[in-house]
C-alpha cells in the first residue's frame, strides 16, 4: 500500500489528469447518482473529492438549491482544483484540506449522504474500516452511504484486466495510484448497514463496484 504521504505526493503530481479516468469512472458514477436519491439530500459529505467533478455535477444538476456539500482531500493540488470548480456555488460548497486522516472534524449526524468514489481502495485495510465507521458516525439514521471502488472482474475480459491490475498493484502500487481491487460490500456490517443497491460494472475491462447502503438505527 502507499503511505498517506506517498498517496498525497502522487495525487499532487497527478492533478487534473485524474479526469482522464472518466472513460471508465463516469458510467459507475451515473449508477451511484441514479440510486443515491441526491435530490432529497440536505447535506452531502464526500471523502476524497479529487478535482471536484462529482461535486460540481451534484451541485449543478442534482442537489436542491438549499442543500450543502462538503468535500475533503489531502492533496493540495486536488483541493485547489476542486475549490476552483465549485467556487460559483458560494457558501453551499466547502472544500477542506486534510492530513490524510479518515477522521473528519465534523459533528455526529451532520449529513444525510456520505460519498467516497475511487478512494477507499487506496487506504490501508485498517483505515478502510475506520472510514466506514466514520461514515456511520456522521450520517443521520436512515442516511445513505455511497461507495465506488475498483474491484475484481466479473467477465472473462474484466477478470483478465483486473488480474493484471492487481498484480501491478502488488509489485508497484504507485503505477495504479495505490488503488487495490477490493470487495467493498465486505466492509459493511449487516447490523449497521442495509445495502439498497449493489452492482459491479465493467468498462474497457476495468471493473467498478457501486454500493448504496442505508445507515441503520443504532441498537
Amino acid at each position: 500500500m502507499l503511505s498517506r504521504g506517498e498517496a498525497r505526493r502522487f495525487y499532487d503530481r497527478f492533478g487534473a489528469r485524474q479526469d482522464r479516468q472518466a472513460f471508465y469512472e463516469d458510467a459507475a458514477v451515473d449508477v451511484l447518482v441514479e440510486n443515491g436519491s441526491f435530490e432529497s439530500a440536505r447535506s452531502v459529505v464526500e471523502f476524497g473529492c479529487g478535482t471536484g467533478r462529482f461535486a460540481e455535477r451534484l451541485l449543478r444538476d442534482h442537489l436542491d438549491a438549499r442543500a450543502e456539500y462538503r468535500g475533503f482531500d489531502q492533496s493540495v493540488t486536488m483541493v485547489d482544483l476542486a475549490r476552483a470548480r465549485v467556487g460559483e456555488f458560494g457558501s453551499r460548497a466547502e472544500i477542506v484540506q486534510t492530513d490524510g486522516s479518515v477522521e473528519l472534524d465534523l459533528a455526529a449526524g451532520c449529513c444525510d449522504r456520505f460519498v467516497s468514489n475511487y478512494v477507499i481502495e487506496i487506504l490501508a485495510p485498517e483505515d478502510r474500516a475506520a472510514l466506514i465507521a466514520e461514515a456511520y458516525r456522521l450520517l443521520v439514521p436512515g442516511g445513505l452511504l455511497g461507495l465506488i471502488t475498483v474491484t475484481h472482474g466479473c467477465s472473462l475480459v474484466s477478470q483478465a484486466v483486473m488480474g493484471i491490475w492487481h498484480a501491478v498493484h502488488n509489485l508497484r502500487p504507485r503505477s495504479v495510484g495505490g488503488c487495490e481491487p477490493i470487495v467493498a460490500r465486505e466492509l459493511l456490517a449487516e447490523d449497521r448497514w442495509v445495502v439498497e443497491h449493489g452492482r459491479v460494472l465493467s468498462r474497457w475491462g476495468i471493473a467498478s463496484e457501486i454500493l448504496v447502503a442505508r445507515r441503520r438505527e443504532a441498537s
